[in-house]
C-alpha cells in the first residue's frame, strides 16, 4: 500500500442544504445568504462536520479501503469550507502498528486555489490486511 493519497472534491447547497436536514442543524449560517453576509465569512459555510465526512468515503472505500475501521478522528477546523469551491483531501500514514493492523494517517483538506489549510486532523484506521 503506497503511504499517501489524495481526493479532489467539491460540496454544492444542495448537498449542505441535505446534511442540514439529515443532522438537524439549521443554522442559517450554512443556509442562508443574506444572514451569512452578515458574518466574518461573508457567506454560507459548510458545516464542518459534513466537510469531514470526506475522511470517512476515502477512508472507508478507497485508502485503505474495504474492510477499514475507522477508530478516532482528532480535527482541526482552520478556514471556512465553501460551496462550489474545489478542495483537495490529503491524507498520509505517519505510523503503522502491524500487530494492531493499525495506521496513524494525516488528514488534511487543502482549497485548491490557495494551496492552504481548512482542515487538519489525525485518524486511527484498522485494516485486517494493509498494516
Amino acid at each position: 500500500m503506497t503511504d499517501s493519497y489524495q481526493q479532489a472534491f467539491r460540496f454544492s447547497q444542495q448537498q449542505v442544504n441535505e446534511f442540514a436536514r439529515l443532522s438537524g442543524d439549521d443554522n442559517p449560517l450554512h443556509l442562508d445568504a443574506a444572514f451569512a453576509a452578515t458574518t466574518v465569512f461573508k457567506r454560507p459555510v459548510v458545516h464542518g462536520i459534513f466537510a469531514t465526512s470526506i475522511f470517512s468515503k476515502v477512508l472507508g472505500t478507497q485508502f485503505p479501503g474495504y474492510g477499514s475501521i475507522y477508530l478516532r478522528q482528532q480535527v482541526e477546523f482552520l478556514r471556512p469550507i465553501y460551496v462550489d469551491t474545489d478542495y483537495v483531501a490529503r491524507f498520509r500514514v505517519l505510523e503503522t502498528n502491524p500487530e494492531k493492523h493499525t495506521a496513524e494517517i494525516l488528514t488534511e483538506i487543502i482549497d485548491a486555489t490557495t494551496q492552504k489549510a481548512c482542515v487538519r486532523g489525525q485518524a486511527t484506521v484498522m485494516h485486517p490486511t494493509h498494516f
